[in-house]
């Protein structure tokens, strides 16, 4: 599961870097660019399957709304139950919510109340890790739900923001890694 640098690096070139935005003074990592060569993303699908497999996920929740893109691949590959996280408002059943602090204010996200029959284990997909506050509050649904959280796995880790601090009781995997 282990990727080169040479690896990683060629994976970092297919991610377009898009200054300002959103906003000023933000540098944007867009991995549409990454998605668009079938071989690479099939390729951070296997790494993924595989480190799900090594925390024997028996289901994969992933996050609203780029998570969904590795999170249902890895569901499908794995023949495990796929388990969205989404945004306030946005499922039609009955929910539990977790609300993560901003830069800029308040978030919140929800999970349907009924998605485990057991207290099975998953693994929680993103594409980014930042600041770790949405991931964080993803980890607690599972937790309410009835879930055990196996470890997290996204393909971006904004290291200079320590979103690993909030997760320090969980096991984190990240493909790449930007230190700047």
């Amino acid at each position: 599961m282990n990727l080169t640098s040479e690896q990683k690096n060629d994976m970092k070139r297919k991610i377009r870097e898009i200054p300002d935005f959103p906003k000023k003074g933000i540098l944007f990592r867009d991995i549409t660019t990454l998605l668009q060569d079938g071989t690479v993303f099939s390729q951070v699908n296997d790494l993924f399957a595989e480190y799900c497999i090594q925390k024997n996920a028996e289901a994969i929740v992933a996050i609203e709304s780029r998570g969904f893109i590795f999170g249902g691949a890895i569901a499908d590959r794995l023949k495990v139950p796929f388990l969205p996280v989404r945004k306030k408002g946005k499922l039609p059943s009955a929910t539990v919510k977790a609300s993560y602090t901003l830069e800029y204010g308040q978030e919140s996200v929800e999970m349907h109340m009924d998605v485990f029959n057991k207290e099975e284990g998953v693994v929680i997909i993103d594409d980014l890790l930042a600041t770790g506050g949405t991931a964080a509050a993803a980890a607690e649904l599972v937790e309410k739900c009835g879930g055990r959280v196996n470890g997290f796995a996204f393909l971006i880790e904004l290291a200079l923001l320590n979103g690993r601090d909030k997760l320090q009781q969980y096991d984190v995997f990240s493909l790449l890694q930007y230190k700047e």
